[in-house]
């Protein structure tokens, strides 16, 4: 079995005239934290959709959880999990309920035993019994995570997870998702705070007008660019110097 949960080559997709992916190529380790940065309309989501079978590329070479993503999409859904930027909940029912009703959706056997699991897990346990409605935007992520690992998926896609919270819903986000790497889930992260990206991924990769310009491990990128003098102490360049070198928005 091979230890590569993506293998992306020569991908591109274009909507009508417009040529948004241009020939995309990068691998991600199982077990490992993928981030893909890029500024609003680099690619990032059209990427998540076609990786995950919600969109089709045009062209390009894709293996998702060691199963072609071409000839065997429904392969590659028994493996995965989404969880987009908007919070996929139903506030109307509970957070008991939303878990239930994915385990329901998904057959997984001892139900309640798994729902109560992921109550726990995810520090949701005496909010369970509550409406929706009721929770803060830090907590219906949670749950939304909650929802997307109930079932164990070999991978899961985490398409600008942390936008719209707080500091501290966002530290523990952070958090859950480096338990879920932990727990050997292989995440695949879009973000657009890149100190998130410093903080939970082993490798970075810099999405650019539909090419990835750089991708390695944060040393690696930090090497891309020669330290700077500062009182005459060197000071390593940092992700968000490498992001606006690499991409020529520097002084934007």
């Amino acid at each position: 079995m091979s230890n590569i949960a993506i293998s992306v080559k020569g991908l591109k997709k274009s909507f009508k005239e417009i040529e948004v992916l241009k020939g995309v190529d990068f691998d991600v380790e199982k077990g490992t934290v993928f981030a893909l940065l890029g500024s609003n309309g680099a690619g990032k989501t059209t990427i998540i959709k076609i990786l995950t079978t919600l969109l089709q590329a045009d062209k390009g070479e894709i293996e998702v959880c060691n199963a072609n993503l071409q000839t065997n999409p429904q392969q590659v859904r028994e493996k995965i999990s989404l969880t987009g930027q908007n919070v996929a909940v139903d506030d109307i029912l509970t957070g008991r309920e939303n878990l239930d009703l994915v385990a329901k959706l998904r057959h997984l056997p001892n139900r309640k035993e798994a729902v109560e699991e992921s109550l726990r897990r995810f520090d949701l346990v005496e909010a369970g019994n509550r409406a929706l409605a009721t929770y803060s935007g830090g907590m219906k992520r949670r749950l939304d995570l909650a929802m997307t690992v109930l079932g164990s998926p070999e991978l899961v896609f985490l398409d600008e997870p942390s936008v719209g919270l707080d500091p501290e819903a966002r530290l523990a986000l952070w958090e859950v998702i480096r338990d879920m790497a932990n727990a050997g889930i292989t995440v695949f992260l879009t973000t657009q705070y890149l100190e998130e990206a410093e903080q939970l991924a082993d490798r970075i990769a810099i999405l650019h007008e539909g090419k990835i310009l750089v991708q390695g491990t944060l040393d690696e990128l930090k090497a891309i660019l020669p330290p700077k003098k500062v009182e005459y102490v060197e000071k390593q360049p940092n992700l968000e110097e490498i992001f606006l070198a690499v991409t020529g928005k520097k002084g934007e």
